[in-house]
């Protein structure tokens, strides 16, 4: 089940962006700025996100089946490769489109002030948007650095969701300059040149995210903190002489598998074999909560 924190930043993302979204096709309907409509766009696309997020953690809570015998945790893997895929076909190609029509074909803004007034609006939403991801992941992320964070987190909500406030609030900032460029110059290809760039940033977006889950959905191992872990509390039981192969794998953020290969005292019976494994598995849940599934198979030596 996903943290409280991680819900608590997607329900804020998903209500500044709806909100956002709104006003900037307001915006984009007075001024004809192509900036605002891409924007509009990105932020409805970001909206459908949050929700797929939402959907992903709720269909990650079903119990294992025949078919699925390990459970559904992967689901929030998948649907936050959705998101990847959604932001940039939704938002990034949309905003290229546009952008590069726009520098083609320069229409000039009006009603300035709308543009202006609805973009700083929009950066103090998502500011409080932003914020309450960055407080909810400085509890996850401990003493690791952001890019660490993002790479390597095993919970894919907070991060895609910190990644999508921060190229929200910078496609805002982008929009703002394209505008009143275009309104000190007098040239509207300044809000052309806006658009391509959110459109550009979007897609830099897209494939970071896509990445790291696609890393997620083929089976990532445990954090090396984690397999050192599981390695004492095997290797520190008095009936194991050796441990010959050791491999996790996350089938979800709070659901690791282990299998490990090891070679026991050869004194031991048959049934003392047995007791050893069950206190292996003891040993591993103990430090490692997250390791559901532990399969020991004993091995000569």
């Amino acid at each position: 089940m996903a943290a409280g924190g991680d819900k608590k930043a997607i329900l804020a993302a998903f209500i500044a962006n709806a909100g956002i979204s709104v006003a900037k096709f307001i915006g984009f309907i007075f001024t004809h700025s192509s900036a605002l409509l891409a924007e509009s766009v990105h932020s409805v696309a970001d909206a459908s996100n949050q929700l797929l997020l939402l959907m992903g953690v709720q269909r990650s809570n079903r119990p294992a089946s025949e078919k699925h015998p390990f459970g559904y945790g992967r689901e929030r893997y998948f649907w936050s490769f959705v998101v990847a895929v959604v932001l940039f076909t939704a938002g990034a190609v949309f905003a290229l489109y546009e952008g590069i029509e726009k520098l083609l074909h320069p229409e000039p803004i009006s009603h300035y002030q709308w543009a202006i007034g609805i973009l700083v609006f929009g950066l103090i939403l998502e500011g409080f948007s932003l914020r309450t991801a960055i407080v909810e992941a400085n509890k996850q992320r401990n003493d690791q650095t952001w890019r660490e964070y993002i790479t390597k987190s095993k919970k894919p909500e907070l991060p895609v969701v910190v990644l999508e406030d921060t190229g929200a609030m910078l496609g805002l900032a982008f929009a703002l300059i394209a505008v009143v460029l275009s309104k000190v110059t007098g040239d509207p290809i300044w809000d052309g040149i806006g658009t391509v760039s959110i459109g550009v940033l979007l897609a830099i977006i897209a494939i970071v995210l896509a990445k790291e889950m696609y890393s997620l959905l083929i089976g990532e191992g445990v954090t090396e903190k984690n397999r050192s872990l599981i390695y004492e509390a095997m290797n520190d039981s008095v009936s194991v002489s050796k441990i010959e192969n050791l491999r996790t794998q996350h089938l979800g953020p709070e659901h690791i598998l282990v299998g490990a290969q090891v070679v026991f005292d050869p004194s031991l019976s048959v049934e003392e074999v047995c007791s050893a494994i069950e206190e292996i598995e003891v040993r591993v849940k103990a430090v490692v909560p997250d390791a559901h599934s532990i399969f020991v198979e004993p091995k000569n030596s």
